[in-house]
């Protein structure tokens, strides 16, 4: 017997799912992703929130939506246009419509489209845009959701609220079965998230299945997509949001340095879910402090470092300001802290859920005195894990705070892991003195090593008792200082240890294309994605491009400046007004072009490709 539907066999989709911020849309979007991560599909995700905790229902202003790119190719973005939009309601509709491929597919829900939601989406009076010819380019399905739903979970003994708060679980059926996928993962995670409430956990299964099955059984439905699963090295994966990746790299450093991990944190968007996720890991030597302002808990960070720990401390934005102070003082003890900053839009509360680059030249300048911490930078949201182990190893074998740039894009996007195993991690070698460090047995706290690092003391330890704190030290003795060739000497002598960190690091490569061409795309942070796409597609269109990708930003790896000199241009897109191309144009003399974007939105694919065919043409 023949299928009714067509099914058709693609190397990726991009499903966009937009709705009301009360609809669910980021948990279905997850409960899709980890769907098909668990089936072996390759993705990235782009989730998206709105800035107010509880936005105006049915409001533009209000929409909540979760983007995801599938399939069996390589995949590095959550991809440029929708192949799939479901829209809840008229203002998804609205928001979203304009990155609809044409003949793209629409699912709505026709009742998220009456007057009242027409009128709040700002439609003008009698039109309603599933009624007339405005998405005759569309393949278009209209369903009642809030009424399928409500059908399928009749009996049941549910109020109204429970029962639409069930519609996204029916929505997420009929996806399953658009695209091929089993229910099976969502209906375990179901009765996991819902223990002890069965009946809540049947309604969502019901609703689920309901879903799947009125794709299954009703004649609107034409098309189904069959993608086969990617071709990822083998290993054992997960899906993983780069908060989730900063926190287990934190636990990670922890169990390699044999150190305890203590985060002293205040939640800000979006950088919280890191605090909440090591917050569960007690039974680890976790130790968690919900301090009462961004100062407190910097200066947590800082005394559990002198305490002896592996100390870290998270924020985002106006925290990073807020900082400042303390973690001057965290580099003039030269004591190790990861400090970790995901990137919003600013200045000021500016785009609290939105994503922005525009913290770097403060990670570099932001503090008094003369000042510099070692940068680095996440690229991806599994990229999280190793560059946060990596600031740590830096942090505490380099004595310093070190500070790790990622932004709202990589922290709550996701894509799939091939986490490592305990012998694949760099060791963290710890080193407390525990003698005299000088011929005549004085211990000499400010005493440097061949990496100009100076010994670090558990606070009690016998006959090395030495004076901390922010007035400027004696060289060697650590006394206070006031002498003005000293100070100098201090100085200097802090930012050669800085320096001398690109002993210690990798040489940084060429990631797409050949060591010299006609052009090369500079980025770094969450750019990579996007370069990465783009350059490629170009590389096999023939053109004379290349990419390198900057994790380390202070110091930068030694070969940087060698490698820069191989090329005719040099292009520097990112999220910001320009900040990477004036520290590589001081640094290097070099007449780099900038591209900037600062609309609290990633680059896509085609805007970069369109700006490097643009120089190549000129």
């Amino acid at each position: 017997m023949e299928t009714k539907e067509e099914i058709i066999e693609v190397e990726s989709v991009v499903v966009k799912f937009s709705g009301d911020s009360g609809d669910g849309m980021q948990l279905t979007g997850m409960q899709f992703t980890d769907t098909a991560a668990f089936l072996g599909k390759d993705l990235s995700t782009f989730p998206e929130y709105p800035a107010e905790i509880r936005a105006p229902v049915g409001t533009v202003s209000g929409v909540s939506g979760f983007q995801v790119q599938f399939g069996s190719k390589e995949i590095f973005t959550a991809g440029d246009q929708y192949d799939v939009l479901v829209a809840m309601n008229a203002a998804a509709l609205k928001v979203d419509l304009k990155n609809l491929k044409k003949g793209g597919i629409i699912i709505t829900n026709t009742s998220g489209f009456d007057q009242k939601n027409l009128r709040l989406a700002e439609y003008p009076e009698g039109e309603n845009p599933l009624d007339d010819d405005s998405l005759d380019n569309y393949t278009v399905y209209k369903m009642n959701v809030s009424g399928l739903t409500k059908d399928a979970l009749a009996g049941m003994g549910l109020s109204n609220k429970e029962i639409e708060r069930s519609k996204n679980m029916f929505v997420l059926g009929l996806l399953y079965w658009i695209f091929d996928q089993s229910p099976d993962f969502t209906i375990k995670f179901i009765n996991e998230k819902f223990t002890g409430e069965s009946v809540i956990a049947q309604a969502n299964i019901n609703a689920l299945k309901a879903g799947w099955n009125y794709g299954d059984n009703t004649e609107i439905f034409n098309t189904r997509f069959k993608i086969t699963a990617s071709n990822l090295t083998p290993g054992t994966y997960r899906s993983i949001t780069g908060n989730s990746a900063a926190a287990i790299a934190l636990i990670a450093a922890s169990e390699k340095s044999g150190l305890p991990l203590f985060l002293g944190s205040y939640p800000i968007t979006p950088a919280s879910d890191i605090l909440h996720e090591l917050s569960k890991y007690k039974e680890c030597g976790v130790r968690t402090f919900q301090a009462e302002d961004e100062i407190a808990a910097i200066c947590s960070a800082i005394g559990a470092s002198y305490g002896g720990a592996l100390s870290a401390t998270t924020t985002s934005g106006p925290g990073m300001s807020l900082k400042a102070e303390a973690l001057g003082l965290g580099l003039m003890l030269e004591l190790p802290l990861v400090v970790i900053n995901i990137q919003r839009g600013g200045p000021s509360t500016g785009l609290p859920t939105k994503t922005e680059q525009s913290d770097l030249l403060q990670a570099m300048f932001g503090r008094h005195g003369e000042s510099p911490l070692p940068v680095i930078a996440a690229e991806s949201p599994s990229d999280c894990f190793s560059a946060v182990y990596e600031a740590a190893r830096i942090a505490l074998e380099h004595m310093t705070p070190v500070i790790v740039l990622s932004d709202g894009y990589i922290a709550n996007g996701s894509e799939p892991w091939r986490f490592p195993s305990e012998e694949d991690l760099k060791p963290i070698e710890v080193k407390f003195e525990t003698e005299p460090n000088s011929e005549n047995g004085v211990f000499l706290p400010y005493k440097r090593d061949e990496k100009l690092v100076r010994p670090r003391v558990i606070p009690g330890t016998k006959g090395l008792e030495h004076r901390i704190g922010g007035l400027e030290k004696q060289h060697e003795t650590g006394d206070i200082s006031y002498e003005a060739k000293n100070h100098e000497l201090m100085v200097k002598m802090r930012a050669a240890k800085i320096e001398k960190i690109a002993d210690y690091i990798p040489l940084q490569i060429v990631d797409t294309g050949k060591e010299k061409a006609k052009l090369l795309v500079l980025g770094w942070g969450s750019t990579y994605g996007t370069l990465k796409t783009a350059i490629g597609e170009l590389l096999e269109e023939g053109a004379d491009i290349a990419h390198i990708h900057i994790k380390y930003l202070n110091p930068f790896p030694k070969n940087l400046g060698d490698l820069l000199k191989n090329y005719e241009k040099v292009l520097i897109p990112e999220i910001n007004n320009g900040q990477l191309i004036k520290i590589i144009r001081d640094k290097f003399l070099i007449p780099a072009v900038g591209f900037n974007k600062i609309q609290g939105l990633p680059f896509t694919t085609s805007e970069i490709k369109s700006k490097i065919l643009e120089l190549l043409k000129n």
